[in-house]
């Protein structure tokens, strides 16, 4: 298949990722399925495939034959944009490849809840985006950095790998910079950042303890920063960067987080009882809720759902936080996912399935 007929398949079929590799038809995951093409690709079909990827977007091969690669690339012609890894695999070269279009997210089309975007009126501190890979972390931070363009004056500096979402500058003047291509790490754009007159920073994933301690230091110096990591609620998201330093540092961390976090928006893809992929988020705010701040600071972190639950706020239908269980509950009650996958996904399993029996 001609490379560009390949890219152009997969955006005729709103697939979100390409899948190269030997031994196994051309695949293109829509909706969480796999739609594979006929004919089985042989070592020479993929590293023919990606060579042509190389050319099309006039980068050069790593020169470790052994090296993995991470890229974007932009199809103007076609209207899409594509982030690729390629890696080996039993000795032959693979594939896989992001499906991003063109243009920025709209909230409403991909179910982010007005709720996740009040981060975006926050001014200072942490905003953290978690979840498993490929549960829409990236869309849902383009969603926020495009609310702060359109609100606000200031200046963004993104460092991403690679870039997904081209933001143009709007209010906002927007930097956006690549690993690999415009600055050598992200530890490296971050203390640059810092010197860059920044209002919002968007550090494409915090992974490592460096990373993480520049971050959490960042954030107190007056800044906006959003980053993910790959967690599933905010109690695990607490526990994962305070597990990250050494135990003597950990008393000093949780003071320094229980004052910088603002928000944890946590979130996966579930699937749907008509067979789409549906979001699920939880969601919770330090900013009205001092006693999470405490949790924090105490180390009593698993009781964090617990706060989450009473601070939902005056008006049950339009709370301002919920955790993830609940709003699983509710697309149970919505009759958008079964009980079955709510019970899958769930954090606490047998709190939900106490709850789920006693729906209807």
């Amino acid at each position: 298949m001609e490379v560009k007929e390949m890219f152009r398949r997969a955006l005729e079929l709103d697939a979100s990722d390409i899948f190269i590799v030997p031994g196994l038809p051309l695949t293109y995951k829509v909706e969480g399925l796999q739609q594979r093409a006929d004919a089985r690709l042989m070592p020479a079909d993929t590293e023919e495939l990606i060579a042509a990827i190389y050319a099309l977007c006039g980068r050069r091969r790593p020169e470790r034959p052994d090296q993995d690669d991470d890229f974007s690339l932009s199809l103007p012609e076609l209207g899409g944009r594509f982030r690729a890894n390629v890696l080996h695999q039993r000795g032959s070269l693979a594939a896989v490849i992001r499906v991003i279009r063109f243009g920025l997210p709209d909230p409403e089309q991909f179910d982010i809840p007005p709720a996740v975007m009040r981060a975006a009126t926050l001014k200072k501190g942490l905003v953290l985006v978690t979840g498993p890979a490929g549960s829409g972390k990236s869309t849902t931070l383009a969603c926020l950095i495009n609310a702060i363009n359109r609100s606000r004056e200031g200046h963004i500096i993104t460092m991403e790998d690679p870039i997904e979402f081209i933001h143009q500058h709007g209010k906002c003047i927007v930097t956006q910079r690549e690993i690999s291509t415009d600055t050598p790490t992200y530890i490296a754009a971050l203390r640059s950042a810092l010197r860059e007159s920044p209002d919002v920073i968007l550090l494409g994933e915090m992974r490592d303890y460096e990373t993480i301690e520049v971050a959490v230091t960042a954030a107190e110096t007056g800044q906006l920063l959003f980053s993910t990591l790959h967690t599933t609620g905010a109690a695990s998201t607490v526990d994962r960067i305070i597990d990250v330093f050494p135990e003597k540092q950990q008393p000093q961390v949780r003071m320094q987080l229980s004052m910088v976090l603002q928000a944890v928006i946590s979130q996966q893809l579930i699937p749907s009882l008509d067979g789409r992929l549906v979001p699920a988020f939880e969601v919770m705010y330090t900013d009205k809720s001092p006693a999470i701040r405490n949790l924090i600071r105490d180390g009593k972190s698993h009781q964090i759902d617990m706060a989450i639950q009473s601070g939902v706020g005056p008006d049950p239908k339009n709370p301002r936080m919920w955790t993830m269980d609940a709003s699983l509950l509710r697309l149970v009650t919505e009759k958008r996912i079964s009980k079955e996958t709510a019970l899958a996904y769930s954090i606490h399993p047998e709190a939900m399935e106490q709850r789920l029996a006693q729906l209807p």
